[in-house]
């Protein structure tokens, strides 16, 4: 992969994601209690052998930049390696990045100077495990100009995604940018192949194509004008994207064994945490026994930056006052403290649940405490709250709504600093 560069879309404000994005970009939004959502791409570009990656970021990148810095500091100039943190610069204009193939454009002297065969260009706001080599690899051997990476939705979905339009051979026909109806993917007429927002150019291509167009955005405009020049296919990326892992898993009789697993449903797994309700449901699928996205393989780490935290700790177990501290299907991370009750939760840095108080299916930012015997149900706390004893959340939409964010799904949202620290 050392004729490829990574250039990773993390400018996006993330308006759906307010309140979580009122003082950070939505790349950076905490996620899976230690991790940032950037750092699901990133992970991706090292574990594919990418050692050569552009970050363009632009809205409210403060929080992002300090966590690159601190976080994934780890690349070797000496040796041709390197992560650059690229806002705009207004080197070819007044403006600032207008859309994603704008901020290409405004950075194309940093792909010229060193001429790479293939740039990726990759979102920065995705949950998915995705081999970038493979990728590379049927691109090359479809002697593609562009291959866009597609995965299938129902077609009843299709007005959410920009969708591709194939033939049988995965050759692209056609794309259509949020249509109310879209050709069915071939051999199976109840979905439709959405772009994941993951594309490879052969750089010269991609140069071509921005010089001669002031179009700002790959999807509305850039990839509907290549197929009037140029090949263009898609990759089916739930049939071809296979990672194998190492995972543990828990036999019948309790024992934990350690197996080879193809990885079937990483492999596949791909969300768009646009919104709240998705972003719950990104965080939701890392619980459980089995969980739908996995954070355990040993093949294929998540990097990200580590904080320095204690242990977690539980205490108490007072049947007779009825006073447990214990998480049960749930991500509990450094420096948290339980005396009540979680379920099924990702819970960040720096968690306090005093005693007799109940969390469940609720995602919990760092430097939040939960007094006593609250009952918090279904909810995004983000950090630097400190909830009031005997608080009710999740369990009043009427009342929720008077004074927090509530989603079309009923998810009570907490902007940071709602209940300040007392």
């Amino acid at each position: 992969m050392r004729d490829v560069i990574a250039l990773v879309m993390a400018g996006g404000r993330g308006e759906r994601l307010y309140p979580l994005t009122q003082d950070r970009s939505k790349p950076a939004v905490p996620f899976g209690g230690i991790y940032r959502i950037v750092d699901i791409t990133l992970s991706n570009c090292i574990n594919s052998n990418i050692y050569k990656i552009i970050v363009l970021s632009q809205y409210k990148a403060q929080s992002l930049v300090e966590h690159l810095e601190a976080g994934w500091n780890i690349f070797n100039y000496a040796l041709g390696h390197y992560m650059k943190i690229v806002p705009p610069q207004m080197r070819v204009g007044e403006d600032w990045y207008r859309g994603t193939a704008d901020s290409v454009r405004q950075n194309l002297y940093l792909i010229e100077r060193e001429a790479p065969e293939h740039l990726l260009i990759l979102s920065a706001d995705h949950i998915y495990k995705m081999d970038y080599s493979h990728f590379k690899a049927y691109h090359e051997e479809k002697g593609a100009d562009i291959t866009i990476s597609v995965i299938d939705v129902p077609v009843s979905q299709t007005q959410r995604f920009g969708i591709v339009e194939v033939a049988g051979d995965y050759r692209v026909t056609g794309f259509k940018e949020k249509p109310a109806s879209a050709e069915p993917m071939p051999g199976d007429s109840r979905y439709a192949l959405a772009s994941m927002g993951v594309y490879i150019f052969r750089t010269q291509v991609l140069i071509d194509l921005l010089k001669s167009t002031d179009k700002d955005d790959f999807g509305r405009d850039i990839i509907p004008m290549a197929l009037e020049r140029y090949s263009l296919y898609a990759f089916p990326y739930r049939k071809e994207n296979r990672i194998e892992d190492f995972v543990y898993t828990i036999k019948e009789d309790g024992s934990r064994v350690r197996i080879l697993n193809p990885c079937i449903r990483d492999s596949s797994y791909w969300r768009d945490v646009g919104d709240l309700d998705a972003y719950w449901n990104a965080n939701m699928d890392l619980t459980g026994v089995d969980p739908n996205f996995n954070l355990y393989g040993t093949k294929w780490p998540l990097r990200t930056f580590q904080r320095q935290y204690p242990p977690v700790k539980t205490i108490f177990r007072d049947t007779a006052s009825n006073r447990t501290g214990m998480a049960l299907d749930s991500i509990v991370s450094h420096g948290s403290i339980l005396s009540g009750v979680v379920k099924n939760s990702v819970l960040s840095y720096n968690v306090i649940i005093r005693s007799w108080s109940e969390v469940g299916e609720s995602v919990i930012m760092s430097d939040v405490e939960i007094g006593r015997h609250c009952r918090i149900m279904k909810a995004i706390i983000d950090k630097a709250n400190c909830i009031p004893p005997h608080t009710e959340i999740g369990y009043d939409p009427e009342a929720d709504r008077k004074r927090f964010t509530v989603t079309p799904r009923g998810i009570v949202v907490l902007a940071k600093g709602t209940f300040p620290t007392l």
